[in-house]
């Protein structure tokens, strides 16, 4: 692990689930930049998967340059493949995935998915499905770039009206296709149902 130095003094930070690949259209890379960018602009701290590859690394280089700070955290499996980031402030290297998963929560008021794959939709499901069951109260958005989620938010409402979903359930994911206005809502809602934090080591 790098040495750690301090966050901030009430330093918002946003966990951020994204591809380790940078996908087919130049869109999915110019929104994880914007992301990181507006991450360090507004002082807050990046939480991620700790890779240097992919929207991952584009995401976590654009914070670091915009004077943010950032938090990774990877399993072993994959530092010893050398896909870690070396100019992060923290590097936690874990033992498992699931550690890796429970980590980055902990270490977030709020979350947010850009396109990737399915590591990326199983972290998304994963937290939402931690908020229906209690776990943690804290925000989930979904970036939509370039219609990427379509499918998915199309599917999700479906299952809303097979009656597997409840429409509270379904409110809490926000979705967003404009980077500032998506955290914006984020951190507004962090700030009143996010007041409340369960204990996520019960995950």
């Amino acid at each position: 692990m790098t040495s750690p130095t301090p966050a901030p003094a009430g330093a918002f930070s946003l966990c951020v689930y994204c591809g380790s690949r940078h996908g087919s259209r130049p869109a999915y890379t110019a929104a994880a930049q914007a992301l990181g960018h507006a991450i360090g602009e507004r002082g807050w701290q990046l939480v991620y998967g700790g890779g240097k590859v992919g929207l991952m690394g584009e995401v976590a280089d654009a914070a670091l340059a915009a004077g943010g700070r950032v938090v990774g955290v990877i399993p072993e499996s994959l530092q010893r493949r050398e896909v870690g980031h070396p100019g992060l402030h923290e590097l936690h290297v874990v033992p498992t995935m699931h550690r890796r998963k429970q980590l980055m929560a902990e270490r977030a008021d709020a979350f947010v998915a850009l396109p990737g794959g399915i590591g990326t939709l199983e972290e998304l499901y994963e937290v939402w499905t931690w908020h229906q069951l209690g776990y943690h109260a804290k925000p989930v958005g979904l970036l939509n770039i370039d219609g990427y989620f379509d499918p998915l938010l199309q599917f999700m409402q479906g299952t809303v009206r097979e009656g597997f979903l409840s429409a509270e359930q379904h409110a809490v994911l926000q979705v967003g296709t404009d980077v500032h206005a998506l955290l914006s809502a984020l951190a507004d809602r962090a700030a009143t149902d996010g007041a409340a934090r369960p204990d996520l080591s019960r995950t």
